[in-house]
């Protein structure tokens, strides 16, 4: 009888653009600004993207749209979230500790990140960081390069 062995990186497909946004706003404002100079239609996703650390877990909430006509995913997703330690007993509200929790550590500066599902080799990324760069508190927004990225596996939902 043959063994046959599934490998994280037969799930992981290099097929998207991972565009990371440094913005101040809100990202209820961010998504829909978004939706304005892209015409697309990112909605509010229900279900949130969890990490689990030793501290607990982490909830990242994140915008979808599926573009069903060009068969492409939008997905907008917060990079930061804070847990409340949940390992430690405190008997008051000022002795919890709030931890940080990045979906990409290595890109701790970056606000939001936008994934791009989907796309073929024509795919235009220039284009659509010049216009989300024009949306107001953006400061800057910039492609990231996926090949050599350690976090990898947060980024399957």
């Amino acid at each position: 009888m043959a063994i046959h062995k599934i490998q994280i990186n037969d799930f992981i497909s290099d097929d998207y653009e991972l565009i990371a946004i440094h913005s101040s706003l809100e990202d209820y404002k961010l998504a829909y600004s978004l939706n304005v100079v892209l015409s697309i239609q990112l909605s509010k996703n229900l279900s949130y993207v969890e990490i689990a650390i030793p501290e607990g877990k982490s909830a990242f909430s994140n915008y979808i749209f599926d573009d069903k006509k060009n068969d492409i995913v939008w997905t907008l997703i917060e990079n930061k979230a804070t847990i409340i330690n949940s390992n430690k007993q405190t008997s008051s509200l000022f002795e919890q500790i709030d931890i940080t929790v990045f979906l990409l550590p290595e890109f701790k500066k970056a606000d939001y990140l936008l994934k791009i599902e989907n796309i073929d080799y024509g795919f235009e990324s220039e284009s659509i960081i010049e216009k989300i760069q024009e949306i107001k508190n953006v400061t800057t927004a910039y492609t990231i390069d996926i090949t050599n990225l350690k976090s990898k596996n947060n980024l399957i939902f």
